[in-house]
């Protein structure tokens, strides 16, 4: 009967996507109550922008002090204290009623929460559950976060034009405390050794267990001094870029177009369903064609869509913007580690991995800012659908310099 027992690393896996699943739907609701938001303070879309945008900043450089963290205490302080500062922020937005109120509530206090209950963390906490099938309990924790963009931002959107952006944060907030905290108390360990078991898949030889060697490597310092890592970064600023300019502006720009609210807001939830299957495709994809491959096309294609909505916006082109970009939303996320192990080796990839996702981030922060400040400058989102198709173009040619002793990656 044994044989066939569950083995713990797949609880993990379970509380995992679930804790992804109320992350990622609380971090894109932002872009279904950004205009109610502002019609009830009457502020810019620049001053608005400015706040997700010190919320990025602050997350990304709160994933380096989460990492540390992580490494010294384990996760379930982290995904703990995490909780109750994320909760209490949702909470304090919800009462708020100026905009220091909501600068600190917001743009720093859920900005740290998001850090520690985000996809670096959790990836790195299922990891040391599996030896074998380390891929597949990864990508089914990862797609908690795209099932959560796609389930949560219209019921978001809906209890907004019900009750308000209000109530929608206090009942993210409660939500968020009620499941994490039961999550973290009864089924997320740090790893296996904690309950006498051994990694899923681990085997023995000769009384020895069998592990990959993760001795060699470069140091961070090593690195930067190599142009892979340089190109790398720049292509992942501008994902980060396109990422996060496309979920906070989408819903608004696509309302300025004639688009209804609860339809502008399904165009995000079904960019979060189509983000599920571009995660699942990365792998599958860089197993036949490498790493770059893959980046390449969906750079080729965000060059492309940003070009369409420059150019065209009625209800199908943001529908299929909404769709095909989705599907590239989440595609470096597994390549990442994947093309740092071949280029740097294991033995500093949480440090390396670590800036370059900090980098991500902060073009993400950068560009949402921005896309906000073009608004209420020019009055439309033209110069950033403009620069991003651009900066798009660059991405290919800066993933296409990644190379290293001509090596296949």
């Amino acid at each position: 009967m044994n044989k066939w027992k569950l083995h713990f690393g797949w609880y993990v896996v379970l509380a995992s996507f679930i804790v992804l699943f109320f992350n990622a739907g609380a971090r894109y609701a932002f872009g279904v109550v950004f205009k109610p938001i502002i019609m009830e303070y009457g502020w810019g879309r620049g001053l608005l922008s400015a706040v997700f945008g010190v919320n990025m900043v602050l997350f990304a450089l709160g994933l380096l002090v989460v990492g540390k963290l992580y490494d010294r205490y384990g996760p379930k302080w982290v995904l703990l204290i995490s909780t109750l500062i994320i909760s209490l922020g949702f909470i304090l937005v919800s009462q708020t009623r100026s905009f220091l109120g909501f600068f600190l509530s917001y743009g720093v206090l859920s900005a740290l929460g998001f850090a520690g209950t985000s996809i670096p963390l959790v990836s790195t906490l299922v990891s040391k559950w599996f030896e074998r099938r380390k891929g597949l309990a990864t990508s089914l924790a990862l797609a908690g976060g795209s099932l959560g963009h796609f389930a949560l931002v219209p019921i978001v959107a809906l209890v907004t034009q019900k009750w308000g952006w209000r109530s929608s944060f206090l009942g993210l907030g409660l939500v968020m405390f009620v499941v994490n905290v039961l999550l973290i108390l009864w089924v997320i360990k740090g790893d296996p050794w904690q309950l006498g078991l051994k990694p899923y898949g681990m085997e023995e030889e000769g009384g020895k267990v069998i592990l990959s060697d993760e001795s060699y490597g470069l140091s961070l310092g090593e690195s930067l001094r190599r142009s892979s890592l340089w190109f790398f970064s720049l292509m992942m600023f501008i994902c980060g870029a396109g990422d996060f300019f496309s979920t906070t502006h989408l819903v608004p720009m696509a309302q300025d177009y004639g688009i209804s609210y609860i339809q502008a807001s399904k165009m995000l939830g079904w960019y979060g369903l189509m983000s599920l299957f571009g995660l699942l495709g990365a792998g599958w994809l860089s197993d036949r064609w490498g790493c770059r491959i893959p980046i390449m096309l969906t750079f080729l294609l965000r060059t492309l869509l940003f070009l369409m909505l420059y150019l065209y916006k009625g209800s199908w082109s943001f529908y299929l913007f909404a769709l095909v970009f989705g599907f590239t939303h989440l595609v470096t996320a597994p390549l990442t580690p994947v093309l740092a192990i071949k280029l740097y080796g294991p033995k500093n990839l949480g440090i390396i991995t670590g800036l370059i996702n900090t980098i991500h981030f902060i073009g993400g922060g950068l560009m949402a800012y921005l896309g906000g400040i073009f608004y209420d400058v020019f009055r439309n989102y033209q110069l950033a659908l403009f620069l991003m198709s651009f900066l798009s173009g660059i991405a290919i040619f800066s993933t296409y310099a990644i190379k290293d002793k001509g090596e296949k990656i």
